[in-house]
């Protein structure tokens, strides 16, 4: 039944692929499960393509889409969770349009009490950290699926400091920016899915 949702995601079928989150929540399985063997596993495939030569921008929006609707199954909106935690900035870097990976970690934060918000796709730096001061956040998180976008990455923390900002985490996620080590992007975290940058928060918070 996974691979059934797996391929729904995969096709951008969303009226398929909420049938699938459906019929396995009814199965007994969890939430995490479906995102991480189901909604990520689909995102690693099309990672996977998503080469700058192999870029398919419709394939992404429709995965997206797709993957969306089976959040939204998950987690109804209309019955959002206490939001206690603090605040995380988020955003996909100037440049890349691709958000299908931030918004599962929204939503996967916002389902954990945190209030995240949202600075959408192509996004420059200075309104993440613009925002990020505003909203006193504990975190930025940034995602990537092109490799243009790491030259802004390794700026993001020095102009955090240089602002007297240097205490805001950063967490980088995404097919670009996951395969190098956080050392060398000059972030706090590289997280490889979204509950590894959820846990990466909660144990910062202690």
């Amino acid at each position: 039944m996974m691979d059934l949702l797996i391929k729904a995601l995969l096709d951008g079928d969303q009226a398929q692929a909420i049938i699938q989150a459906s019929k396995l929540r009814e199965a007994g399985v969890g939430r995490r499960q479906i995102i991480t063997d189901g909604v990520e596993a689909a995102m690693a495939q099309l990672d996977a393509k998503c080469t700058v030569e192999q870029f398919n921008l419709l394939e992404i929006m429709l995965c997206g889409r797709a993957a969306t609707g089976v959040m939204k199954v998950l987690y109804p909106p209309s019955t959002p969770p206490p939001q206690t935690k603090g605040a995380v900035v988020i955003g996909a870097l100037e440049g890349d349009v691709h958000d299908l990976g931030k918004n599962i970690f929204k939503m996967v934060l916002t389902a954990k009490g945190y209030r995240v918000v949202d600075r959408g796709k192509d996004c420059p730096v200075e309104r993440l950290i613009d925002t990020a001061e505003q909203e006193a956040a504990l975190a930025i998180g940034i995602s990537g699926l092109i490799t243009t976008v790491i030259p802004q990455v390794l700026q993001i923390k020095d102009k955090l400091v240089a602002r007297g900002l240097g205490h805001i985490k950063v967490i980088a996620g995404g097919a670009a920016l996951k395969q190098t080590l956080a050392q060398r992007l000059k972030v706090d975290f590289v997280a490889q899915n979204a509950f590894d940058g959820l846990h990466y928060l909660d144990q910062m918070r202690g």
